[in-house]
């Protein structure tokens, strides 16, 4: 729309330009050159106050024709300025090279997570993906929205990576590097599009953990037939951690302290360990994560083995751990992340 009017404002300047000079010309005689014409005409629009060279004094016709270009001018030149203004701030405000730069980076990401809605839901999300070191992508419909994130919260959300458009549409997550990614948070304010992000996103994605904001309990159900991972009830976590509030007042006393501590990043985090971990096969005891890596094992899901439960709650160091595992531990981010490489480094001499 904006370049449709640029377009025409240029076509109306030319016109206007064009209509002076013939006028000059044929309402000044036979001795007004083309080039004196553009001249008097540019000067009469541009409003410098140089001198005729044209002269109106002795020809009441051009005079008058003179006046008419004046008050035409001003108006168009006005108009002209104005529509050129909002296009070089709609040029800044886009910066279609920026944009380039943004969506050649997301193409580059693998195994983020992909925010949908920045909202009052989505944006706490977004911060604890951040505070973590975690990669990730914002999906929202307005920008507005997303700029004044960032201006508000400037140090968490100075590098974001987003996408401007609507997340119920395949091609929009699909900008939003669905293909790669590992998971999405689908808080978009309605139940109904949090339900249709869910369903394009499975369909097509089966593997991709997706965990969806519901405040309805029956949107809750038809978002986990379609595919999600899990639902979120902004009510329901609201009234637990109300009633946790006056049950045990230290106990989310420190969870906020883990939360909201500025000089360290304390996560409780798991370690998921895959068939080619160099941790396979070897117990707890010789993996050394605490000594190492100063974490504290809480727990251990999926250990294995007939005896072994699903959820091994404060494990035992002769716990061999095997392959599909995930081990529990509570410790700063930039321990965690040192433990997961190491989980993941191939053993020597290896593939």
């Amino acid at each position: 729309m904006l370049r449709r009017r640029l377009i025409f404002a240029g076509i109306l300047f030319l016109c206007l330009i064009t209509v002076s000079v013939t006028g000059y010309r044929l309402l000044g005689g036979p001795s007004v050159t083309f080039l004196q014409a553009l001249y008097m005409a540019v000067i009469t629009l541009a409003g410098v106050g140089y001198g005729e060279i044209v002269d109106t004094a002795h020809n009441p016709a051009l005079r008058i024709f003179n006046m008419a270009v004046v008050l035409f001018g001003v108006a168009v030149t006005v108009y002209v300025f104005s529509v050129v203004a909002a296009f070089l701030v709609e040029i800044e405000i886009t910066n279609p090279f920026w944009r380039r730069t943004m969506q050649k980076r997301i193409s580059e990401l693998r195994g983020h997570y992909i925010v949908c809605g920045l909202g009052d839901t989505g944006r706490y999300a977004a911060e604890e993906l951040h505070r973590t070191g975690t990669h990730y992508v914002v999906v929202d419909l307005h920008e507005e929205s997303i700029k004044k994130v960032g201006e508000t919260h400037p140090d968490l959300f100075r590098d974001m990576l987003y996408v401007v458009g609507d997340a119920t549409e395949e091609e929009i997550l699909a900008k939003a590097g669905i293909e790669h990614a590992k998971g999405l948070i689908a808080a978009l304010p309605e139940d109904k599009d949090n339900l249709v992000v869910t369903v394009v996103a499975h369909q097509k994605y089966t593997n991709l953990l997706i965990v969806a904001r519901s405040a309805e309990r029956k949107f809750a159900d038809r978002m986990l037939r379609a595919g999600a991972k899990s639902t979120v009830s902004p009510s329901h976590i609201g009234g637990l951690r109300m009633a946790s509030e006056v049950i045990r007042p230290q106990v989310v006393g420190f969870l906020d302290l883990m939360l909201k501590d500025q000089s360290q990043t304390l996560r409780v985090e798991e370690i998921e360990i895959d068939a080619s971990s160099p941790w396979v096969g070897q117990p707890l005891s010789q993996i050394k994560i605490h000594p190492k890596h100063n974490l504290l094992v809480l727990a251990v899901k999926n250990a294995g083995g007939s005896a072994a439960p699903k959820l091994w709650v404060n494990p035992p160091d002769a716990l061999v751990i095997r392959g599909g595992a995930a081990i529990i531990v509570m410790g700063d981010m930039k321990d965690i992340r040192s433990a997961r490489h190491e989980a993941r480094s191939v053993v020597a001499g290896g593939v």
